[in-house]
């Protein structure tokens, strides 16, 4: 995979990704996250959050989807003993992971 770059940015990368963050995660709006920015002294414009989270956002989800675990046939026995009608059964379940 190739790379993020955050060549010609005013803001050093980590200040970019908790701003896509907070803007994706909390599904906030552009101008509340202006304002959050702004009460922790950083001064960037609701436009300039919207570039970035179109710039960066795809790319982050793409990273965050190829590091999901990835389904496989592996098939798991559950087993359990139960009583039934004062009865012993063996019950058996078949689980696909």
């Amino acid at each position: 995979m190739k790379p993020i770059s955050y060549a010609r940015l005013h803001y050093p990368p980590s200040i970019v990704q908790h701003v896509v963050w907070l803007y994706l995660r909390f599904n906030l709006s552009l101008r509340d996250v202006e304002d959050l920015l702004a009460e922790r002294g950083l001064d960037v414009s609701y436009e300039t959050v919207r570039r970035w989270v179109a710039r960066f956002g795809p790319a982050y989800a793409r990273r965050l989807r190829s590091r999901r675990p990835k389904p496989c046939d592996t098939w798991h026995l559950d087993e359990r003993h139960c009583h039934i009608n004062e009865r012993r059964d063996y019950l058996r379940g078949i689980e696909k992971r």
